[in-house]
Parts: structure tokens; C-alpha cells; sequence
């Protein structure tokens, strides 16, 4: 666990009086329920994602929106697709070579890849404060 930085903050009276009660009411502290009132509003966390993605998701917290627009909008090409159905097809038939199944794992990496920093630019675009299209059309 990191250390703790204690933190000098003025809020309005009416905030601190709606976390003071709400601290009572559902008794727990008062640092405690600022402490989940500023992990709510916290940038999206890459911490929990898996090892092997965390830098480069976490790199996308430095870009600007045009650039994380441009990841939330981008699409992986038909050929990519095209290739990584054919060797799960293969897969499913049990008739993956050694190098396919290397390629394999090298394209559904590519591809979680693809879709964590597509999801991780859109969730830091939505703390940001931008309106997000429908799902479907990022």
C-alpha cells in the first residue's frame, strides 16, 4: 500500500455538510467518504487492468481529446479481422501449426489491446466531460 499525503482542501459549507451527514448516516468517517468521493470522480484507473497493457494505457492519460477521439473512433482493419477469424477457425478445428498458434496469440493480444485503449480513451473523454456518441458507433 502507498503512503498516505495528507491534503489541505477547502470545500464549500453545503459539500462539507452533505459528506459530513452522509458519513454519519452510513456510518463511516469522514475522510472515508471523501476518500470514495475522490476515487468517483478520479480519472478512469488503468492500475487494474492486466500488467501487460497498464503503460500503454496509462500513456493515453497525457494525450489531448483530439487524440483520444481519434483512438475512441478508430476500427481494426477487415484484414486484421479477416486473419484472426481464419485462425480461430483453425483453432476451433484443431488444425493450428506452431506458428499459427503463435500468430494467434499475437493477434488477440493486438486485439484486447486495441479495445482496452479504444474503452480507456473513451472513459477518459466521458471524465473530461465530453458527451459520447452510442456505443456502436465509436
Amino acid at each position: 500500500m502507498m503512503p498516505a499525503i495528507d491534503v489541505v482542501l477547502p470545500l464549500p459549507e453545503e459539500l462539507y455538510m452533505r459528506l459530513e451527514q452522509t458519513a454519519r448516516a452510513t456510518q463511516q468517517s469522514l475522510t472515508d467518504m471523501l476518500l470514495r468521493a475522490v476515487r468517483a470522480g478520479s480519472p478512469p484507473d488503468w492500475s487494474q487492468s492486466p500488467a501487460a497493457f497498464q503503460a500503454d494505457l496509462a500513456a493515453l492519460d497525457r494525450l489531448d481529446d483530439d487524440a483520444l477521439w481519434r483512438i475512441a473512433r478508430s476500427q481494426r482493419t477487415t484484414a486484421d479481422m479477416a486473419a484472426l477469424q481464419e485462425l480461430l477457425e483453425k483453432n476451433a478445428d484443431d488444425a493450428l501449426t506452431s506458428g499459427d498458434r503463435l500468430d494467434l496469440e499475437s493477434q488477440i493480444f493486438e486485439a484486447d489491446r486495441f479495445m482496452l485503449r479504444k474503452a480507456h480513451a473513451a472513459a477518459l473523454l466521458q471524465w473530461r466531460g465530453h458527451a459520447l456518441p452510442p456505443f456502436e458507433r465509436l
